[in-house]
C-alpha cells in the first residue's frame, strides 16, 4: 500500500519514537494492524457534526497521549478493541455511509494515519460525505500535510497551555507548542468553516474541555486562540463533560466535576472573544455519555 513505509520508523507524532510498528508496537501501543473498539452512528457531537443522523465515529484504539483522566481510557490505555484490515477499515466507511452517517469521524486517528489513508484511497469516490479528523490535538504538521486531500474537517482539542499540567496529565510538556502548530495547519488545509443546511462541510473546530482548578490555563488558550486567529477562520467548542475517571483520582485537584463558577469563568471569555462556537450543557458531566467500546468485531 501507498503509505505502508510511514510504519517502518514511526514519526507520525510528536513523540517520534522511531519504532518499526511492522514488528513492535510503539508508544501509541499500536502496531500494523488498525484496532478499533466502536464504529456507530455518533449523536454526541456538536450540532453541526452529528446533524440528525448523526456522525459515523470510528474511535480508534491506542494513543500518543496518556491523559490520567480520559474518558474514554478503555480503549487509549486499556487496549480494547479489535484488529481490522485496511479493507475492512473502508468497508467500515461504507457500512457507516450505508446507515446515514453524516460524515465519517475519525476518533483519536494519528498513529494510524497511513492505514486510514489506504483505507480512504480504496473509497476513493464512493462516500461523498465529509471526512473528520478528531483528534487530541498532539500532532505534526508533516503528518497533517498528508491528509490534505482525504479530510475536510479538522476537530482537534486543545488541553492546555501550561507545559508543567501537560507533562503532568498527560506526559507531554511539548503539548501546547505542537498543538497551537498544529491548529494553523488545520486552518491552511480545511480553510474558513464552511456550512450546508446546518452542517460543517469543511473548516476547523477547536474543542477545549474545561479541567478542575485549571480555569486561569482554560482562559489563557482562549486569549491565545483569538490574538492568533481571525473570528471567522475557527469555531471554538467549550466542553463541560469532564468526569473523574481512570487515574484521575490520584490528583486531588483532578478529583472532581467542574464546578459551575469555573465554567462559567471560562464561558465569559470565549463570549468575550467574538468566536462562533458551541458551549456544552452541564448535564454532560456524566460517564452515562461514554460510548460503549468491544473486544471482537460485532458487526
Amino acid at each position: 500500500m501507498k503509505y505502508e513505509y510511514l510504519l517502518e520508523r514511526c514519526q507520525l507524532c510528536p513523540r517520534e519514537c522511531s519504532v518499526n510498528r511492522n514488528e513492535a508496537k510503539g508508544f501509541c501501543g499500536e502496531g500494523r494492524n488498525v484496532r478499533i473498539a466502536r464504529a456507530e452512528k455518533h449523536m454526541w457531537e456538536e450540532p453541526c457534526i452529528s446533524g440528525e443522523n448523526g456522525s459515523g465515529a470510528v474511535f480508534f484504539s491506542g494513543c500518543n497521549l496518556k491523559c490520567c483522566y480520559c474518558q474514554n481510557f478503555e480503549i487509549s490505555h486499556l487496549s480494547k478493541g479489535f484488529e481490522l484490515s485496511d479493507l475492512e477499515l473502508a468497508q467500515t466507511f461504507l457500512r457507516l455511509k450505508a446507515m446515514g452517517a453524516e460524515n465519517i469521524n475519525l476518533v483519536n486517528p494519528t498513529h494510524f494515519v497511513p492505514q486510514i489513508l489506504n483505507a480512504l484511497e480504496l473509497v476513493k469516490g464512493k462516500l461523498n460525505i465529509p471526512i473528520v479528523y478528531n483528534s487530541g490535538g498532539y500532532e505534526k504538521s508533516d503528518t497533517l500535510e498528508l491528509l490534505k486531500d482525504y479530510v475536510q474537517i479538522f476537530l482537534p482539542d486543545l488541553k492546555y497551555f501550561d507545559p508543567t499540567a501537560s507533562k503532568k496529565y498527560s506526559s507531554a510538556k511539548d503539548y501546547f507548542e505542537h498543538a497551537f502548530a498544529s491548529i494553523s495547519k488545520m486552518v491552511e488545509i480545511a480553510g474558513k468553516p464552511s456550512f450546508e443546511n446546518g452542517r460543517l462541510k469543511s473548516g476547523v473546530l477547536v474543542r477545549h474541555m474545561v479541567l478542575p482548578n485549571m480555569r486561569r490555563d482554560s482562559i489563557k488558550l482562549i486569549e491565545i486562540l483569538s490574538e492568533s486567529f481571525e473570528k471567522d477562520e475557527i469555531l471554538v467548542s467549550l466542553m463541560s463533560q469532564y468526569t473523574p475517571v481512570y487515574k484521575a483520582g490520584d490528583f486531588d485537584e483532578l478529583n472532581r466535576c467542574v464546578s459551575t463558577f469555573e465554567y462559567n469563568c471560562v464561558v465569559k471569555e470565549l463570549e468575550k472573544s467574538g468566536f462562533d462556537g458551541y458551549i456544552q450543557q452541564r448535564e454532560s458531566s456524566s460517564e452515562d455519555f461514554i460510548p460503549k467500546f468491544y473486544d471482537e468485531k460485532y458487526y
